[in-house]
């Protein structure tokens, strides 16, 4: 099979979904991303065989646009993390009561289809589209079934929708710039284009404003913790969990390819821009009273230290980043869920009203600290794994770049840790918690799976990454040695 059959499924899925009404939308919705999940697990193995998965024809005569998409180890590993991510997000929302349920599994489908392809493309227009078009589901997921005051949350979402769309035009600018050097779209083309070191310069920065929004890296992230806090908890799990990723995986699949000269030349900085949002994000993260905000500005740390790896431009750096985007991918998706159970319960998000809940739900407390666990990459978690490749890259760059990435380890136990306890420990609250049912313990439980199986044996997804990722180093060092 070629990778196009995944992407037919989900934006079939998204269309059957809508047409099958409110009372059976939910269940249309999981079961087709079921069988894309299957389906990205047959296209690995299939890979992991030497077959070819790729799909490549002619789009759009002029400009030559081809619908090129390219499956090799590092995009079938974001596919892997889309699709499995997917089915796992939809049975969260199985304990809500969903408003207009057609439209709302329907865009998380075509949303799903749309993130796909971004991770597939290999056409930079084709790219492009698909990066836009996953705009369009998230925006109207926030915006309908959002929560809080309607005002502030619009002006929230349509901020959000504002800056990353501004970054995206820089990007598209890029795009049109390469076209006219090199007359095509294609990255095997661009990787391969002989661009001077100013060219470099303005291409890099060009996508450098598309993925920090995106990411977000500071100080393009005053979007994110307002937006997570006012979007559904299937919003905030789509933004976090996948999303986010879109920003990271391009910076290794065009970013640094097409312009290595500038990504070694200003190395130095955007090591440090990354590193400082994790400590921004750790220390802002502290001073929360609002659950679902403390896991933002989490998120917005452990993101940082990601994108670091990203920049070293080092093999271990790459392989950790990718390792730790699909970590950090379960375990925020984990944590975003623990936070939807507890406000199903409590009808609050607020630290300060909550504790005890251990007293009165021991299951759910022990599956909650061992997200929390993992979140801190305790050893035998797979966010340890991801963490350490990373730091390990940044102290080859310089030891200093490891000791304050390696802050997000420290602070982040603090500040876990210490939400855990105000949250579930403490005398007995006067509202009652129940325990959680079977399909929240079964959400949990599979999330949990994941994270300790690949933490003790992450052998299978690097052995996935690692060829992709020694083919990206050979473009990237086209031009000099880098460090």
């Amino acid at each position: 099979m070629d990778v196009s059959y995944i992407l037919i499924i989900l934006l079939l899925g998204s269309l059957a979904t809508y047409f099958a009404g409110n009372k059976n939308a939910a269940y249309v919705a999981l079961g087709t991303s079921v069988v894309a999940f299957i389906m990205t697990l047959v296209a690995v193995n299939q890979h992991l065989d030497g077959v070819v998965l790729d799909k490549n024809f002619l789009w759009i005569a002029s400009p030559k646009t081809y619908f090129a998409l390219s499956a090799d180890g590092l995009a079938l590993a974001m596919m892997l993390l889309t699709t499995a991510l997917i089915p796992i997000i939809i049975f969260t929302t199985f304990g809500n009561v969903v408003t207009n349920a057609k439209a709302f599994y329907g865009l998380i489908m075509f949303m799903a289809f749309s993130m796909s392809g971004t991770f597939l493309a290999a056409d930079g227009l084709l790219y492009y589209v698909f990066w836009e078009l996953s705009l369009i589901p998230i925006y109207f997921i926030a915006l309908i079934w959002g929560n809080g005051d309607a005002e502030v949350r619009k002006k929230a979402v349509i901020k959000f929708f504002i800056y990353t769309f501004a970054g995206s035009l820089f990007m598209l600018v890029a795009f049109a710039y390469l076209y006219f050097r090199t007359g095509s779209f294609l990255i095997s083309d661009l990787s391969r284009a002989m661009l001077t070191a100013d060219e470099q310069f303005y291409i890099f920065f060009a996508f450098f404003l598309a993925y920090a929004v995106k990411i977000p890296l500071i100080p393009f992230h005053t979007w994110q913790a307002s937006v997570y806090q006012k979007a559904p908890a299937v919003g905030t799990m789509l933004l976090a969990g996948i999303m986010l990723k879109m920003g990271l995986y391009s910076v290794i699949r065009w970013q640094v390819q097409i312009a290595p000269l500038a990504a070694e030349k200003y190395m130095d900085l955007l090591i440090g821009i990354s590193v400082a949002g994790v400590i921004y994000g750790s220390i802002v993260a502290l001073r929360q009273t609002d659950l679902k905000r403390l896991l933002a500005y989490s998120s917005l740390a452990h993101v940082g230290l990601i994108a670091a790896g990203c920049y070293t431009l080092t093999a271990d750096g790459l392989t950790g980043a990718v390792m730790q985007m699909i970590a950090h991918g379960f375990v925020i998706v984990g944590l975003f869920f623990v936070a939807e159970i507890i406000f199903r319960r409590l009808q609050t998000r607020e630290i300060a009203q909550m504790g005890g809940i251990r007293i009165q739900s021991p299951k759910f407390t022990s599956m909650f600290l061992i997200l929390v666990l993992a979140s801190v990459a305790l050893p035998g978690t797979f966010n340890f794994v991801g963490e350490f490749m990373v730091l390990y890259s940044l102290s080859q760059i310089d030891l200093i770049y490891a000791i304050l990435g390696g802050m997000t380890i420290i602070l982040g136990a603090y500040y876990m840790l210490r939400m855990f306890q105000n949250v579930m420990l403490g005398e007995k609250n006067a509202t009652i918690f129940a325990d959680v049912t079977a399909k929240e313990a079964t959400t949990l439980v599979v999330i949990i799976g994941v994270l300790l199986f690949f933490g003790l044996y992450p052998k299978p997804l690097t052995d996935l990454i690692q060829p992709s990722i020694e083919n990206i180093l050979a473009n990237i060092n086209r031009f000099q040695p880098l460090r």
